[in-house]
């Protein structure tokens, strides 16, 4: 298949890109952060111009494209909500209408915090009530989508991994830290489901290769607190998790609201799939495989004499 990947220098888009270019061609979109595959080819345009989205799917050919492009940065979209809006709303909806009108499946990229995580356990079906700006304008991309393609995929995720900067995800976080013998906080009262985004890539092309269309929740089948994760990570590198201060988000300095409970039921994925998604231990047992084996450096040296 022919694959286009947006958001290709994000921590999800370079992980799916060199994922799918196992067994598909990928095209990766970028805007300002450029990167240099052997892998897969790499487009830089600004999907939010006005023929932005025309040129790539002129230029790309593709048959799939995985939407994975946006304004993530919890805080930033706080003090921009009408670029927030453009990026996480608008985009994915032309991105859907232009894939359905050439054939094309579409499958958009959407996040756990949809809710407010007040309970936890939820599931495709439950009420949504996004707390910030972030998550406002991605369950407005998710409307956009469903309204724009009744055949699109939508997905709400939680991952973590290694990024283009070294410095993207809350595993990273942790481990950057932990290395350095830097003292840092976990949280204790935010608990989510992390899925390692190697895992994540390879079960999105399989919803694509099964056929599947819809709303579906992809995340770790366990879950636990920010803290807890922090603390699991140190003792799978043999790292000091004394490190690792237990903390409140609400003591935090955070200017977005953050959700209590974002943990996700998967029983739909996993019945349609027919696998149990993996436990966080064996995502972190991955994960410490790959940065055994240098992944890290080799996602790094993709952004070799850059910005990012």
């Amino acid at each position: 298949m022919r694959v286009l990947v947006t958001g290709a220098s994000g921590l999800l888009g370079i992980n799916l890109a060199l994922e799918a270019a196992q067994d598909h061609t990928v095209f990766g979109v970028i805007d300002k952060h450029a990167i240099v595959s052997k892998d897969f080819g790499v487009l830089q345009r600004d999907l939010l111009a006005s023929n932005g989205v025309r040129d790539v799917l002129d230029q790309a050919q593709p048959e799939w494209i995985i939407h994975c492009a946006a304004m993530a940065n919890l805080d930033a979209c706080e003090k921009a909500p009408e670029i927030a809006y453009r990026m996480n709303a608008e985009l994915p909806g032309r991105m859907a209408s232009a894939a359905v009108g050439s054939g094309i499946r579409f499958l958009h990229i959407s996040t756990d915090a949809v809710f407010d995580g007040k309970h936890g356990g939820y599931c495709e079906t439950d009420k949504t009530n996004p707390l910030s700006v972030y998550a406002e304008t991605k369950l407005a991309g998710e409307r956009a989508v469903a309204d724009a393609n009744q055949d699109a995929v939508i997905v709400r995720v939680n991952f973590y991994g290694f990024s283009l900067s070294g410095t993207r995800s809350l595993a990273e976080f942790f481990l950057n830290n932990l290395l350095a013998g830097n003292p840092m906080k976990g949280f204790t009262d935010v608990h989510f489901c992390p899925l390692l985004v190697n895992d994540l890539a390879k079960i999105l092309l399989t919803m694509l290769t099964n056929g599947l269309s819809g709303l579906y929740h992809v995340v770790s089948s366990e879950s636990m607190s920010k803290y807890d994760f922090g603390v699991a990570l140190a003792r799978r590198f043999g790292l000091n998790a004394e490190l690792i201060e237990p903390f409140s988000v609400e003591a935090s300095e955070l200017q977005a609201s953050r959700a209590h409970n974002l943990t996700l039921r998967t029983d739909k994925i996993s019945q349609e799939l027919n696998f149990v998604l993996p436990g966080i231990q064996d995502g972190l047992d991955r994960f410490f495989d790959l940065y055994r084996n240098g992944y890290a450096e080799q996602i790094r040296e993709m952004g070799v004499n850059t910005e990012s």
